[in-house]
C-alpha cells in the first residue's frame, strides 16, 4: 500500500452503519420535545413538549416517511433508514442554527426577526444538504433530485403557513380554510412575526442554495471524469451506500472503472493416504480488498470454506491493485482453485525446510515432492504488501532451480500502520524485490536436490474470543504443522491485516513447540470495516496471543500422521481494480477530500452572502 493508498483507506474512520428507521425517528422526537422545553413558553410543561414534537417533530416525520418513498417513484435508491437519519441530522442542524440565533438575540438588540430569519436560512440550507445527498444517493439530476430533498424544507414551510395565520392577509374565507389553513389559535405567539413575504424569501434562498450545490458537485466532477471517466456522485453514492447500510453499490462503481486480469491461483493439498483432505492452502494472487466485505474483502473467508479440510488463506504477493471489484469474482477464483485440485499430484515426500536471509527479506521454504511451499517476510523491518510483478519474478527464480509449482505467500506479518511517506510497499526495482527474488532462487536451488523423507502433518484452530473490532477476523488462528525428518515446521496463519511491530518476532521466539515457525496473516479487510489499520496487537495483550498460538502448536504436533500432499496452480480471468486505477482513484479521492472542504466552505460563504443580500433587499 502507497501513502497515498494509505490515505484513501483512512475514510474507513467515517464508516458506520445507519441505524433503524425507527430507531433515528424516535431520537428525532425526543429532541424535538426538548426543543419545545427549551423554546416555548407555556404554564404547563407537557404542552411545550408537545408543541416541540408537533411543531418540530412533523416536518422531520413527515420527512422520514416520505423523502424514500418520493424518491424511489422517481428511479432513485435512498431506503427508508437513510431517509430517516438524514431527516433526523437536518432537524439537528435547524435546532442548532435556532439555539444559536437565540443566544444571539437575547444578547444583542436582533430581536425575534433575526431568530426568525435564521430560521429561515436554516431550511434553505437543510434543502441544499438534502439535495446533495440525494443527487450522489440516486444519480438524480439537480431538479428531478430538488423534489425529494425539498420535502422537509417544504413541510416545516406548510407548518408555518397554518400555524401562523398567514392566510388572514388573503381575503379568502370559510369554514375549510378556517379547519385547514388558518389555525394560529393552536399555535404558540411566536410564529405570529411571519408574513406572506417570507415565503417569497425562503424559495429565493433554496434556489440560491441549490445553485451552490450544483457549481460545487461540477467543480469537484470535473478531475473524476477527467481521470476515471466516472462522475464523483457515483463514488460519494456507493459510499454513503456502503457506509450507512451495508449495501453492494459501491461495487457497481469499482466495476466501472475495472480492468481484467489473469492471475495464477495455486493450492497445496494435504490429505491422509488416499482418504479424506487434512488441510489445504489456497493462493490466490489477489488482494483481500478494499475495505470491509466489499469487492475481495472477505475472501480469505469464502476461500477457506471451500475447503474440505482445514482451510488455510494465506496472504498473496499482490497489492490493493489487484483488489477484486465485486464480491461475485471471488468465485471466478474459487473454481480456479477447484480446478487445481483436480490437476494435483500427491506425493508422500518432503524435505526438512530452511530459511534464506536475502538483506531485509527471510523466506521459509520447503519442499513437498518437486513443488515449493514458501513464504517470504520482512520482519524486523516494516512491509506492506508486495506487488504482484514482484511475486511473479520470485516465484520464477525459485522455479529456475528446478523446482515446478511454486506457492509463495507474503507473511504479511510487520508494519507500522499508515504513517510516512513509505508504507514498506514492495514494488519492483526496489531493492526488496531483488532480495525477494535472490531468496527465492537461493531456496529452490537449495532445495531441488535435498534429500525427501516421509512426510507428516497436523492441524490446529480456535476461532479465538477476539472480535473484528480487535483485530482478528472468523477464521481465528490456524496451525499446520509439518514434520519431515525430525523436524517440526510450524505455519501459523492469523485472520487479521498485518501485525504490529516487533509481534511477529516475539510470537516465533515465544512459541517452543517447533523448530522453525513463521506466523502470517491473511490481510482480511473484514477487520477494517471502522478503522484503517487495526493491525494484530494493537488491541490484543501479547501474552494472551503467545499463550493461544503455543497451545495451538502443541495440538497440531500432537495432531502429526501420515499424509499426502502436492501443489498444483491455475490461472482465473477476474476484473480487478487494475494498474495504476488504484492510485488514480486514491489520488483524485484524497484531492476531492483535502480541496472539497475549502471549496465547499467557500461555495457556502457565497451562498450565505447572497442570502444575506436577498434579507436586507427584502
Amino acid at each position: 500500500m502507497t501513502a497515498t493508498q494509505g490515505d484513501l483507506a483512512s475514510l474507513s474512520r467515517y464508516v458506520f452503519r445507519a441505524p433503524r428507521w425507527h430507531a433515528s425517528l424516535a431520537f428525532a422526537l425526543v429532541v424535538a420535545a426538548v426543543t419545545g422545553v427549551g423554546v416555548f413558553d407555556n404554564t404547563y410543561l407537557l404542552e411545550d413538549v408537545w408543541q416541540g414534537v408537533f411543531f418540530v417533530g412533523v416536518p422531520t416525520v413527515a420527512a422520514s416517511f416520505l423523502t424514500s418513498s418520493v424518491d424511489r417513484s422517481l428511479g432513485g435508491q435512498l431506503t427508508p433508514n437513510r431517509s430517516s437519519l438524514l431527516a433526523l441530522i437536518c432537524e439537528v442542524f435547524v435546532v442548532a442554527v435556532l439555539v444559536g440565533a437565540g443566544v444571539v438575540a437575547a444578547l444583542s438588540p436582533f430581536g425575534l426577526n433575526f431568530v426568525f430569519d435564521a430560521f429561515l436560512a436554516a431550511l434553505a440550507g437543510i434543502f441544499a444538504f438534502r439535495l446533495l445527498v440525494v443527487m450522489a444517493v440516486s444519480s438524480h439530476g439537480v431538479l428531478v433530485a430538488s423534489i425529494p430533498a425539498s420535502i422537509q424544507t417544504a413541510a416545516a414551510a406548510v407548518m408555518l403557513f397554518v400555524y401562523s395565520g398567514t392566510m388572514r392577509y388573503f381575503a379568502v374565507e370559510g369554514r375549510l380554510v378556517e379547519a385547514f389553513l388558518s389555525r394560529q389559535g393552536q399555535a404558540p405567539p411566536e410564529l405570529n412575526v411571519v408574513v406572506p413575504s417570507d415565503f417569497g424569501l425562503l424559495l429565493a434562498i433554496c434556489v440560491v442554495y441549490g445553485a451552490a450545490v450544483y457549481a460545487f458537485v461540477r467543480t469537484i466532477d470535473r478531475p473524476w471524469q477527467r481521470s476515471l471517466g466516472v462522475s464523483v456522485l457515483d463514488f460519494l453514492g456507493g459510499f454513503i451506500g456502503h457506509i450507512a447500510d451495508g449495501t453492494r453499490e459501491l461495487e457497481d462503481f469499482f466495476e466501472e472503472i475495472g480492468e481484467e486480469a489473469v492471475v495464477p491461483v495455486t493450492v497445496c493439498s494435504v490429505r491422509r493416504p488416499g482418504g479424506d483432505e487434512k488441510a489445504r492452502f489456497v493462493l490466490p494472487m489477489i488482494h483481500p480488498g478494499p475495505m470491509g466485505e466489499i469487492g475481495g474483502g472477505n475472501l480469505p473467508v469464502r476461500v477457506a470454506q471451500q475447503a474440505e479440510g482445514l482451510g488455510f488463506p494465506p496472504h498473496a504477493t499482490a497489492g490493493h491493485d489487484f483488489n477484486l471489484v465485486t464480491e461475485r469474482e471471488v468465485d471466478t477464483v474459487v473454481d480456479a482453485a477447484d480446478r487445481a485440485m483436480a490437476d494435483i499430484d500427491y506425493t508422500d515426500r518432503a524435505t526438512r525446510s530452511v530459511r534464506v536471509d536475502e538483506g531485509d527479506a527471510s523466506l521459509l521454504a520447503q519442499a513437498v515432492g518437486d513443488d515449493l511451499l514458501s513464504t517470504i517476510t520482512y520482519s524486523p523491518s516494516f512491509a506492506d504488501d508486495v506487488s504482484y510483478a514482484v511475486g511473479l519474478a520470485a516465484a520464477a527464480e525459485a522455479r529456475s532451480g528446478g523446482v515446478e509449482d511454486v506457492l509463495l505467500a507474503d507473511a504479511h506479518n510487520c508494519n507500522d500502520g499508515l504513517q510516512g511517506d513509505d508504507l514498506g510497499h514492495v514494488t519492483p526495482g526496489s531493492e526488496r524485490a531483488f532480495e525477494t527474488q535472490e531468496a527465492a532462487a537461493r531456496a529452490g536451488e537449495t532445495l531441488v536436490d535435498a534429500p525427501r523423507a516421509p512426510l507428516r502433518v497436523g492441524v490446529a484452530w480456535d476461532e479465538t474470543p477476539w472480535e473484528p473490532d480487535d483485530g482478528i477476523g472468523p477464521l481465528g488462528v490456524r496451525v499446520a504443522v509439518f514434520e519431515v525428518d525430525d523436524q517440526l515446521t510450524a505455519y501459523v496463519l492469523i485472520d487479521g491485516n498485518n501485525m504490529e511491530p516487533g509481534l511477529r518476532d516475539r510470537l516465533v521466539t515465544g512459541i517452543t513447540g517447533a523448530d522453525q515457525i513463521e506466523v502470517m496473516t491473511t490481510d482480511t479487510h473484514v477487520v477494517n470495516q471502522v478503522e484503517a489499520t487495526n493491525q494484530v496487537g494493537e488491541a490484543i495483550p501479547d501474552g494472551k496471543l503467545l499463550d493461544l498460538i503455543s497451545r495451538l502448536v502443541d495440538e497440531a504436533v500432537d495432531d502429526v500422521e501420515p499424509v499426502e500432499a502436492g501443489i498444483a496452480s491455475e490461472r482465473a480471468a477476474v476484473t480487478v481494480f487494475g494498474n495504476d486505477r488504484t492510485e488514480t482513484l486514491a489520488s483524485t479521492a484524497n484531492a476531492m477530500v483535502s480541496m472539497g472542504g475549502g471549496l465547499a466552505a467557500a461555495t457556502t460563504l457565497v451562498a450565505m452572502i447572497v442570502s444575506v443580500l436577498i434579507f436586507l433587499i427584502a
